[in-house]
């Protein structure tokens, strides 16, 4: 909790309607009222902190854990927070893969924001990162999710039974993942 600074860092990778920044222990306010909007839309997927005492270790493990980095999705003409993506379980050696995780808040949602930030992840995650490949793991219900990882390009690889303990219960998952040869060419002109 060392940032105690009351500007916002700059942004890690923008596109034309995001920022990507890395998660702060100051977005706590911010973060769980945007979760606590976001209810009805996260359940039964998804049970990110709604309050500040649950936000405080959430964010230590992202922040101290060299295995994670977290993204804050923010709204480039407001700075609002619209979301977030972290990758998870961080492996490099040979493999160099990541785990997604990600969330869009209720007011940001249904505007391709997150299209977006996904699309600005995969770069970072494959360029500064020096990741090779990325995966989510969605439950099959969940088809906003399975829409967002087809939409940005990523392979559907299989079907894990019983892979993830959420809300009670061991909950099947479908496999999607995208590799750094996956991805098209960036587009000519100003580096975003």
């Amino acid at each position: 909790m060392s940032d105690h600074s009351t500007e916002p860092p700059a942004y890690l990778a923008e596109g034309p309607r995001v920022g990507l920044r890395p998660l702060r222990y100051e977005d706590a306010e911010e973060f769980t009222a945007r979760v606590r909007e976001s209810e009805d839309l996260h359940r039964p997927w998804l049970f990110p902190p709604d309050t500040v005492e649950a936000f405080l270790p959430y964010a230590r493990a992202l922040i101290e854990d060299p295995a994670r980095v977290s993204f804050l999705v923010c709204a480039r003409d407001t700075g609002a927070a619209a979301g977030f993506i972290n990758i998870n379980n961080i492996v490099r050696g040979a493999f160099r893969s990541g785990a997604l995780g990600y969330g869009v808040f209720a007011h940001a949602a249904g505007h391709g924001l997150m299209a977006e930030a996904l699309g600005l992840v995969v770069r970072h995650a494959f360029g500064p990162l020096g990741l090779h490949r990325l995966e989510a793991n969605i439950q099959p219900g969940n088809t906003a999710s399975l829409a967002l990882v087809r939409r940005a390009g990523f392979r559907h690889e299989g079907f894990s039974p019983n892979m993830l303990h959420i809300d009670g219960a061991w909950r099947d998952h479908e496999r999607w993942a995208i590799t750094a040869e996956m991805l098209p060419p960036r587009p000519a002109g100003p580096d975003r």
